[in-house]
This record gives C-alpha cells, sequence and structure tokens, in this order.
C-alpha cells in the first residue's frame, strides 16, 4: 500500500527579522502585503518558481490571498499567504517564499516570519486577539515552537496565542 503523503504547512522560518533582509548585504527594506490581484496571476506558476498552486487557491472563495513585496519594487512578489477568517482565529492554508528566497542561494531572509506576523496582525484587527491556527508537517512541529513561539495542540495544529502574536507583530509591525 502506497504511504499517504502528510500534508500540513512546511515552509521554515529562517530569520525574524523587522522586514526582510538582503542575504548579502544584510540590507532591509520596508514591505507591503496586499491583496493578490488578477495582474499577479500570470507569474504564480511552476515556470516562475512558485510550487503550490495558487491560482487554484485564489478560488477558494472563504480564502484571501495576501502577497508580500518591498515598498520600493511592489512588482515583484516575495512571498504569499493564502488566509482564512475563522470565527474565533485566522487560520493559515498556504504560506510560500518566492523561488528565489528559498534554499542556500535566497536573496532575502525574512519573509516567512513577515507572512506569520501580517497573520497575527490580521487577527488582532478582526477582534481575535491574534490567534492563529495552522497544520504543520511532523518534522516542523518543534521548529514552528522554536522560531514562531507556536503550541502544538494536537495531531498537527499549531496555534499561535496572544502572547506569541504581540511578539511577531511587534517586531515586524
Amino acid at each position: 500500500m502506497a504511504k499517504k503523503k502528510e500534508s500540513g504547512l512546511d515552509f521554515i522560518v529562517d530569520k525574524l527579522t523587522h522586514s526582510i533582509e538582503n542575504v548579502v548585504t544584510g540590507d532591509s527594506f520596508a514591505t507591503d502585503i496586499l491583496v493578490v490581484d488578477k495582474e499577479d496571476l500570470k507569474n504564480l506558476n511552476r515556470k516562475y518558481g512558485w510550487v503550490f498552486n495558487w491560482i487554484s487557491e485564489l478560488k477558494q472563495p472563504e480564502r484571501d490571498i495576501y502577497k508580500l513585496t518591498i515598498v520600493s519594487n511592489a512588482s515583484i512578489i516575495q512571498g504569499l499567504i493564502s488566509l482564512q477568517v475563522r470565527e474565533d482565529h485566522v487560520y493559515i492554508h498556504l504560506i510560500e517564499s518566492a523561488g528565489f528566497n528559498k534554499g542556500k542561494g535566497k536573496m532575502y531572509s525574512g519573509v516567512p516570519g513577515n507572512l506569520v506576523a501580517f497573520a497575527c496582525k490580521l487577527a488582532f484587527q478582526r477582534g481575535h486577539e491574534g490567534n492563529i491556527a495552522f497544520t504543520a508537517k511532523t518534522q516542523l512541529i518543534e521548529h514552528y515552537t522554536k522560531t514562531l513561539g507556536a503550541l502544538h495542540i494536537g495531531k498537527n495544529l499549531m496555534i499561535i496565542d496572544t502572547k506569541a502574536a504581540l511578539v511577531l507583530t511587534n517586531k515586524y509591525f
């Protein structure tokens, strides 16, 4: 019997920065997080280094897709996040750094942390006290606990509570 592929988020939080940081120069760049629009769709595919099917994700009516860009260069997407506002928290469905921000040769660090902090900020704005949840791959549960202050609450479900959300939002916003 074939082994079922484990689902869950598998992003690596490389560094918690105050925005995003060029890995070569150490320069920080102010960022914007904006809703993905139809113009962005043409570049959100494997040809441009995106692993997930963001076009399909955008078709989910209950989800909102946001892009992280550098203020001075808004046409280049640094990372994406798919969020759903639920009754008492914000749920992260997907998160991905642009292909050029992954691995040893990446251009910028801090992209995943910035996107997670945005999810926390949105949860505060929606009256959910910063609470977010996501499903993690088993091998990354400890990583998210250490880097984000996330709590493992069963199976692969993790949450970021108000205390950890404040740390993240204060770092980035």
